[in-house]
C-alpha cells in the first residue's frame, strides 16, 4: 500500500560517522547522505497498513522494510500504529541496551526496594489526594448540588512537580548502566530541576538544554538547576528545539552518558519507561479513593504536553471502562489562532524525535512552533501511548486558552490557598465547563501535577488591570 510521507525525522548526528538515513518524500528511494539532527519534518498521512522502505546505515545496499499496522500490539514499544523507533542503525543498539536494563530493573527486588525507599524519603511520597471543598462548593448548583473535586497534590513532591518520580528512576538505571553523565532537556525548568536534584543525590555530572525563551520565562527554576549543579545549556528556540540538541549531545558520547527523558515521547523504549515510572501516580490515587469513598474515582482530569502526567494518572485505570479519562490541552489564543498546542485537537499523525504520534505540522509536513502560557506544554506532539487513547476513543480531549488557564489558576488561589503550575491550570480551567454536566457527589480527580510559584510573575502580568477586582 503506497503511503504519503512528507519527510521522515530519522536523522541523528553521530560523533563516529557523519553517514545519516534519509528518504525522500515518495518513499520510492532511500540514501544515506550527511543531514542536520532531527529536522523539523515529519512524516505525514499515515494509513492503517504502511510498508516503510528505509536504507539500513550499514549498507548501501540491503533495504528494510517496517510493516506500521494500526493492530500492532506494544511488544516494540508499538501502542497501535504509534511509537516505534525510528531511528539510525547506529542507536538501535543503545536502545536495546537501555530497554533489556529497564525490563531488568522492573523485577529487580533490590532496585525497587531502593527506589521505594527514595521516592517515600527523598521525593516525599505518596502524595495527598486533597478534598478540595471550596473548590467543590463553587461548582455546585443552585439545588446545592455538584461533584466532589479531588486534587491529586504532585505539587509538594520534592522539586515541586511530578517530574522527580521519573527523574530519580532514570538516573538510578544510569548510575547503575555506570553512566558519568546525564543529559537532559526542559521546558519549563520543572523537569530539569528534578533530573539535575537526582543528579546531585547520585553524584552524576548534569546538563540540562533549555530554549532561550523558556530560560527567560522561567528563570527562578533556572537557578534552581544551577544550585543544583547542574550545566545550564541556552538553545535558540523552545523545548522542541532543546530536546533535539541534548539528544545530538548524547548521541556523541554514547558510551559514558545517558539521555534522562521527561516526556512519554521518543523512541521505544523512552515512552514506556518514563510512563512505567509515572505510574506511581495513579497507583495511589486507586488506594487512596478507595480509603477515602470506598471506590474509584468516577474521572480524571490531567493536562496534556506530551502527556506524562496523564498517563501517570489515567495508566492505572485504563482497564476501567467506568472511569472517564480527560486530558486537557492548551488552547493558546485560541484553536482558530495558530498559536496553540493542541496536538490532538488539531494534529496530523507523523514521526518526529524518533516515534509515531499525532504532531502539529504543515501541509509540507514542518513542525508547527507551539504556544501556550503554560510553558511545560509546548511540545508540538504527544506520545504514542496518549495517541492511542486518542484513536482508540478510551480517553477524552478537551483543551482550556490561556485566558482560562490564568483565570484557573487565579481561583484556586484565592479558594484553596494552593498555587497550582499554569500546566495544570489547564485541566483545572475544564472544570468550568465539566462540572457543570455531572450528576451530584460524581468524584473528580484532577492532577495537580506542579506548583506555580514559577508562574506568579506571568500570572501577574497577565491583564494585570484585573487583579484588583478579581474572582471567584
Amino acid at each position: 500500500m503506497a503511503c504519503n510521507i512528507k519527510a521522515l525525522s530519522l536523522d541523528h548526528q553521530i560523533a563516529s560517522s557523519t553517514r545519516h538515513l534519509s528518504v525522500d518524500r515518495k518513499m520510492s528511494t532511500a540514501s544515506v547522505v550527511s543531514v542536520p539532527v532531527f529536522p523539523d519534518t515529519v512524516t505525514k498521512n499515515l494509513l492503517e497498513s504502511t510498508n516503510l522502505s528505509i536504507k539500513n546505515p550499514q549498507s548501501t545496499e540491503k533495504l528494510l522494510t517496517k510493516t506500521v499496522d494500526r493492530k500492532e500490539v506494544n511488544s516494540q514499544g508499538k501502542f497501535g500504529r504509534f511509537g516505534g523507533k525510528y531511528v539510525p542503525e547506529t542507536l538501535m543498539a543503545c536502545l536495546g541496551k537501555l530497554e533489556a536494563e529497564f525490563n531488568l530493573v522492573l523485577h529487580d527486588s533490590e532496585f525497587q526496594e531502593e527506589l521505594t525507599t527514595a521516592l517515600r524519603d527523598y521525593v516525599g511520597r505518596e502524595t495527598p489526594l486533597y478534598f478540595a471543598q471550596r473548590l467543590t462548593n463553587h461548582y455546585k448548583n443552585s439545588e446545592g448540588e455538584g461533584p466532589e473535586i479531588y486534587l491529586k497534590r504532585e505539587d509538594l513532591n520534592h522539586g515541586g512537580a511530578h517530574k522527580i518520580n521519573n527523574a530519580i528512576a532514570q538516573a538510578m538505571i544510569a548510575k547503575r548502566m555506570g553512566r558519568k553523565s546525564i543529559v537532559a532537556a526542559t521546558g519549563a525548568g520543572q523537569h530539569g530541576v528534578a533530573t539535575a536534584a537526582a543528579c546531585a543525590k547520585l553524584s552524576l555530572e548534569c546538563s540540562i538544554f533549555m530554549g532561550s525563551a523558556d530560560m527567560e520565562k522561567q528563570a527562578s527554576n533556572v537557578l534552581l538547576m544551577k544550585l543544583l549543579g547542574a550545566q545550564v545549556e541556552p538553545v535558540e528556540g523552545t523545548f522542541k528545539d532543546a530536546s533535539s540538541q541534548a539528544i545530538r549531545e548524547w548521541v556523541g558520547n554514547l558510551e559514558t552518558s545517558y539521555y534522562l527523558t521527561g516526556t512519554v515521547v521518543g523512541p521505544h523504549p523512552c515512552p514506556s519507561m518514563v510512563r512505567e515510572f509515572q505510574s506511581v501516580i495513579g497507583k495511589e490515587t486507586r488506594r487512596q479513593a478507595m480509603e477515602k469513598w470506598g471506590g474509584k474515582p468516577d474521572i480524571l482530569v490531567a493536562c496534556i504536553g506530551s502527556g506524562s502526567n496523564a498517563l501517570g494518572l489515567f495508566h492505572e485505570f485504563i482497564k476501567d471502562e467506568d472511569v472517564r479519562l480527560i486530558g486537557v490541552e492548551a488552547a493558546g489564543f485560541g484553536l482558530d489562532s495558530g498559536k496553540h498546542a493542541a496536538t490532538l485537537a488539531r494534529g496530523d499523525v507523523g514521526v518526529y524525535h524518533g516515534a509515531m504520534s499525532y504532531l502539529l505540522q504543515d501541509e509540507e509536513g514542518q513542525i508547527l512552533g507551539p504556544h501556550s502560557i503554560g510553558v511545560g506544554l509546548e511540545y508540538p506532539g504527544v506520545g504514542p501511548e496518549v495517541s492511542f487513547l486518542k484513536e482508540t476513543g478510551r480517553a477524552e480531549f478537551y483543551s482550556a486558552t490561556d485566558k482560562e488557564a490564568v483565570d484557573a489558576y487565579r481561583r484556586l488561589c484565592r479558594l484553596e490557598g494552593i498555587f497550582p503550575a499554569l500546566e495544570a491550570s489547564h485541566a483545572l480551567a475544564f472544570l468550568e465547563k465539566l462540572c457543570p454536566t455531572l450528576a451530584n457527589g460524581t468524584k473528580v480527580v484532577v492532577n495537580l501535577s506542579g506548583r506555580g510559584d514559577k508562574d506568579a510573575d506571568i500570572v501577574f502580568q497577565y491583564e494585570p488591570d484585573r487583579l484588583c477586582g478579581l474572582m471567584p
